[in-house]
């Protein structure tokens, strides 16, 4: 995969427009240490900043519709850039941010829109997330609409929510807009309070090549077993205001219906993991293996959004020396898993385990080895 930058972004913007652009912004993708499917569940979650961005440049329009072109998508986009129409293509998330700041009283002109990227798609890595924040960054610097990053990153939830569609928690859209260079991001997403957590170790990214889909998997069949596990157990807690926040006492006595107690059984477990490794990297400043193995195991078998693919992944990876932990990351059903140790345990399995992978699956995985990186970031405008 070519590694994208201003340069590309600006390069594209000039072959497909003519001209150069008034602002060019970027966002990364994110990678979850631990705390998946507790976002949207009021729970906790702790995700870095990678390596990989998107990167969008734009600038005013001759024409009447904006028009959006990728770098690594064939199709040509075209819309209203204040009362879009939502058309199932990728474009749909800088058409909705387009939308969401007309609708805020920004001036919103017909725009032209290079976008490049290096974040996999449907890896589970938050490109989705990556191009919306971009472009929120990108309009708020063209338009002169003030928004902080926080506000950007509100703004694009609500364009992949309301818009796009899927139902997402906030984890992906604050990582992207929020995230810090040697840090990860604590988020308690029932408040949006943001904590920023050293972590200076460096994580191998493991892409299994089985592409997943929000839109497409079973993540809003399990958001709407989580609010059903909700709804019954508000029935002996009527002041539970969050899944994440109950007991796992409370729910092994609930007597709830398979598998809505599994499901809940797997988020309230998991929020207490990512406490346990916040509080690890505070005291040891190392993230602990064994609480990174519990939570896969829970993902496996509790929230069963694994795959054998990933599954495998886990097994072979903690046969290398110098790994301490590994798991999905993502919402699974494909996509990514990641793994931790020293660098050179990482940098040496690496390879053994994607050939290992290849003959095993018949798949060429993608694997790199990144630290917590910045988020969002204005780089002309």
């Amino acid at each position: 995969m070519d590694r994208a930058d201003s340069a590309s972004a600006i390069a594209l913007f000039t072959r497909s427009f003519g001209g150069v652009p008034a602002v060019v912004a970027s966002a990364p993708g994110r990678v979850n240490i631990i705390g998946e499917h507790t976002d949207y569940n009021g729970g906790e979650v702790l995700p870095i900043a990678i390596e990989r961005r998107t990167w969008v440049a734009l600038g005013p329009s001759m024409r009447h519709m904006s028009r959006a072109v990728s770098g690594s998508e064939q199709l040509e986009g075209q819309f209203d850039p204040r009362v879009p129409t939502r058309s199932g293509q990728w474009w749909d998330y800088v058409s909705g941010v387009s939308a969401r700041f007309a609708a805020r009283g920004a001036m919103v002109p017909a725009l032209d829109i290079a976008v490049v990227s290096d974040v996999p798609v449907a890896a589970g890595l938050s490109s989705s997330a990556a191009i919306a924040v971009a472009m929120g960054a990108a309009l708020a610097s063209l338009s002169g609409f003030e928004l902080s990053m926080r506000e950007i990153a509100l703004l694009a939830h609500d364009v992949e929510t309301n818009f796009v569609g899927v139902s997402c928690g906030i984890m992906d859209q604050f990582a992207s807009a929020l995230a810090r260079r040697r840090h990860a991001l604590h988020l308690l997403c029932d408040s949006s309070v943001t904590h920023q957590t050293p972590l200076e170790e460096s994580i191998l990214i493991f892409d299994t090549a089985v592409s997943r889909s929000l839109r497409g998997s079973a993540f809003n069949d399990r958001r709407r077993q989580c609010n059903e596990a909700l709804a019954l157990l508000r029935r002996q807690h009527p002041n539970l205001d969050a899944l994440a926040h109950a007991t796992p006492d409370m729910v092994r006595r609930a007597g709830l219906p398979t598998p809505l107690d599994r499901r809940a059984l797997h988020v309230v477990e998991e929020t207490r993991r990512v406490r346990q490794v916040v509080q690890a990297l505070e005291q040891t400043a190392e993230l602990p293996g064994d609480v990174l193995l519990a939570s896969h195991a829970s993902l496996r078998d509790l929230y069963e959004c694994s795959s054998a693919e990933l599954d495998w992944f886990v097994e072979r990876v903690m046969g290398s020396a110098g790994v301490r932990g590994a798991r999905l990351t993502g919402a699974g059903w494909g996509g990514c898993a990641i793994a931790v140790g020293s660098r050179a345990a990482l940098d040496a399995a690496a390879p053994a385990v994607s050939a290992d992978y290849t003959q095993a699956f018949g798949r060429t995985a993608r694997t790199w080895i990144t630290t917590a990186q910045d988020g969002a970031a204005i780089h002309l405008g």
